[in-house]
Parts: structure tokens; C-alpha cells; sequence
């Protein structure tokens, strides 16, 4: 199949761009269906992380097969492993443990800050010069964060923070410093490739993970759904989702295609409905809007000016 070209070049790329972001969205309630709640357990978010992972290095391990692509040099290597260390283990295990505490809904407002604190980690790895007003934005951000967490945790006064709030802000820090490793080889290996190999390498020790951590489904039985759940965070989160995001970037250009996270805690949230049968709240869209606000400013105070 050929790649468009021109104008049908960059839709294409946008709607591929839209399409990776629903993927990714889905993520929340999907993990929260296959992890279950506090009052009602499913799967352990240890064996949902691992199992996830071991499904994706399965496909991608194939994938590299097929395409017969050559194996990554030893700086290459170190560099994907930073970016499993987040990708891979971090963000899928701290989500998983707190969506056993927090509504997908809650879980949505808070990662709404992921695109920016990937442009922050940017900013401190990659040594990228980032205006004041940027800085300010990315403060006004996390406070509306730690405000709306304060609030669901009812604490009238000072910052009051849940567990389960602490572990959804280190699931996005850990995804944000991996997205930027990921970034840098980017160029070298080809979108595709980078995460196909974090996947890969983190299998020998996923893979057995998942085999030791297989839960006994005749001393606790799981639904059916939570099943589906863990099969859509392996095959599409974890995998197929990454496929058509970074071709959509690819088409659409990087600016434009990666405007479309905005729309990730939105619908993150419409989906939690139907799956989880989660309402949707004033507050949370109130806040999901304030903060979407303040990445989307960041966004336009951190382009370069252009000269005329």
C-alpha cells in the first residue's frame, strides 16, 4: 500500500494521529476493567502490567522478524532500556495500582498533565531552552492537579493528596521521561521499531512473569471482561496503538498530529461510561478543561519565534 501524498497525506496522518490517541485513552478504563476495584479485585495490576508487556513482545518480536530488522547497538540498547523502564513497567503497574482506589474519570484528569511533563522532561534531559511564561504554565498545571486531587480527597484546606493520586503523578512521570528516551532513537531505529524492541527486551523477563503470576481462576474467578481488559491494554495499548500514532506523526507532522492528546482525558472519560458505567461530573470535565488549557498554552509559548 502505497502512502498518500500531498494534502491527503497530512488528513491521513491527523486521523491516524486521532485514532492513536482514542487508543490510548482507552487505556484507563480498560486497565481499571481488568484490575477491578478495591471492594471488587480482578487481576493483580503486577500480573496486568507483566502480561501485557508479554503479549506485545510476543507481536513485536514477530514483527521484527518478519521485517527483518537488524539488532540495536549496545548505546541503543541502554537507551531502550530507559524508556522500558517507564513504558514498559512503571506507568502500566503505578496506573493499574491506583485505578484499584480511583475512578478512571479521576485517573483521566490527573494524566491529562502527560503532554506536559513530557515537554518538561524534554526541557531537563534533552537540555531544551524553554521560555518563562512555559515554566509558569507547567506550575499552573500541577497546582490545578494537586487542587483537583485535594478536592476528591476532601481536604478542605493545604494540599491533601491520596495514595492512589501520588502513584497516577509517578505513572505520568515515568511515561514522560520514557517518551522522551523513546524520542531519541526515534530517527535511528524508525518509530515502529522503538517500541517493538522495549517490548522485546523487557520479554525474558516478562514473559515468565506473567506464566508464575497467572492468577488461580478456580480460587477466585475472573469475568470475562477483566480478560478483555487485559487483552486490550496487551494487543492495543501496548502495541497496535503505537503503530498508528507514530505514522501519524510521521504523516501528519509532529506539531500538528500531537495537538490531538488534548482530547485524551475527554475521552478517556466517554468511554469509562459504557465500560465502567462511570457518570461524568462537572468537576472532573471543569478541571480535565482547566488543565487541557494550560498544555495547550504551554504548547503555543514553547514554539520558537519565526522570523519573517
Amino acid at each position: 500500500m502505497r502512502a498518500p501524498q500531498g494534502d491527503a497525506r497530512l488528513l491521513a496522518g491527523f486521523w491516524l494521529g486521532v485514532l492513536g490517541v482514542t487508543c490510548f485513552a482507552i487505556t484507563v478504563p480498560a486497565t481499571r476493567l481488568a484490575t477491578g476495584s478495591a471492594d471488587d479485585p480482578q487481576l493483580s495490576p503486577l500480573f496486568v502490567t507483566v502480561g501485557r508487556a508479554a503479549m506485545a513482545g510476543v507481536l513485536s518480536a514477530l514483527f521484527l522478524l518478519l521485517t527483518r530488522s537488524p539488532w540495536p547497538t549496545r548505546r541503543q540498547v541502554a537507551l531502550l532500556l530507559m524508556a522500558v523502564s517507564g513504558n514498559v513497567v512503571g506507568y502500566p503497574l503505578m496506573l493499574g495500582l491506583a485505578l484499584r482506589s480511583v475512578t478512571a474519570t479521576h485517573a483521566a484528569v490527573i494524566t491529562a498533565l502527560l503532554p506536559l511533563t513530557t515537554a518538561v522532561a524534554a526541557a531537563v534531559i534533552l537540555g531544551q531552552r524553554a521560555r518563562p511564561a512555559f515554566w509558569a504554565c507547567a506550575i499552573a498545571g500541577s497546582a490545578l492537579v494537586v487542587a483537583f486531587a485535594s478536592l476528591r480527597a476532601g481536604v478542605g484546606n493545604g494540599f491533601g493528596m491520596t495514595a492512589a493520586d501520588g502513584l497516577l503523578l509517578g505513572a505520568v512521570i515515568m511515561a514522560s521521561v520514557s517518551y522522551v528516551f523513546g524520542a531519541r532513537l526515534t530517527p535511528e531505529l524508525g518509530a515502529e521499531r522503538v517500541i517493538c524492541w522495549m517490548c522485546v527486551l523487557a520479554l525474558p523477563a516478562t514473559l515468565p512473569a506473567a506464566i508464575w503470576l497467572w492468577p488461580d481462576t478456580q480460587a477466585q474467578p475472573i469475568r470475562a471482561a477483566s480478560w478483555a481488559g487485559l487483552i486490550y491494554t496487551g494487543l492495543v495499548s501496548m502495541w497496535a496503538g503505537f503503530f498508528a500514532w507514530y505514522r501519524g506523526l510521521d504523516w501528519g507532522g509532529a506539531l500538528r498530529v500531537s495537538q490531538t492528546q488534548l482530547l485524551q482525558p475527554f475521552v478517556s472519560m466517554l468511554f469509562a461510561w459504557p465500560l465502567l458505567g462511570e457518570r461524568l461530573d462537572a468537576v472532573s470535565i471543569g478541571f480535565a478543561l482547566a488543565v487541557v488549557a494550560t498544555v495547550f498554552l504551554s504548547r503555543r509559548l514553547a514554539r520558537p519565534a519565526v522570523a519573517r
